[in-house]
C-alpha cells in the first residue's frame, strides 16, 4: 500500500497552485512588475523624448535656411512636371522619353515625374505654376490621344517654349 500524502498549510502559493502554462507565466511576471513594492517607473524615457525635440527643432532651423537657399536657385531653373499615369506602360515610356530629351537639350531645366500621386489616366506636361504644354486628361483603353502624339514633334514645341 501507497503511503499516504502529508497535508501541507493552508498557506498556498499562487504560481503554485496555479498550472503551469505561458498565459500564468505571463500573467505571474505582470502582477510582479506591477508590484509596488519596485516603486515608480523610470522617467529616463520622458527626458530622451524632450531631448529629441529640441534636436528636431533646431535640425529643421538649419533646414529652413537650406530650402530658402535651394529655393533661391530653383527660381533661376525652369521645373517641368510630367505627370503619368500608372495603369498602363505606355504612359511611362512616353514620360521618361520626354525627360530625357529635355534633360539632354536643356541646360538647368530640372524635369520632375509624378511628384504627387497621378491621376488615372493622364498624360500631362507642364512647367511648374505655369503653362501647360500637353494635356490628355481620362483616357480610356486603348488610349488612342496617347498614341496618336508624335513624341519628336511634341518634344521640339517643348523646346521651343521654354526657350
Amino acid at each position: 500500500m501507497a503511503p499516504k500524502r502529508k497535508q501541507t498549510t493552508p498557506e498556498v502559493d499562487v504560481a503554485a497552485a496555479a498550472p503551469v502554462i505561458r498565459r500564468s507565466a505571463r500573467l505571474s511576471s505582470a502582477a510582479v512588475a506591477a508590484d509596488p513594492e519596485s516603486g515608480p517607473p523610470m522617467k529616463k524615457q520622458a527626458k530622451a523624448k524632450t531631448k529629441t525635440k529640441t534636436k528636431t527643432k533646431t535640425k529643421t532651423k538649419e533646414e529652413g535656411g537650406a530650402e530658402a537657399e535651394a529655393v533661391e536657385k530653383a527660381e533661376s531653373v525652369k521645373t517641368i512636371v510630367i505627370e503619368h499615369c500608372k495603369q498602363c506602360t505606355q504612359f511611362k515610356k512616353r514620360a521618361i522619353q520626354v525627360k530625357e530629351e529635355l534633360e539632354k537639350d536643356v541646360p538647368g531645366v530640372n524635369v520632375v515625374v509624378n511628384r504627387e500621386k497621378p491621376r488615372r489616366g493622364c498624360f500631362e506636361i507642364r512647367e511648374e505654376g505655369g503653362e501647360v504644354f500637353v494635356s490628355l486628361l481620362d483616357m480610356k483603353r486603348p488610349f488612342p490621344p496617347l498614341k496618336d502624339l508624335d513624341m519628336k514633334k511634341l518634344i521640339s514645341d517643348i523646346l521651343h517654349k521654354i526657350r
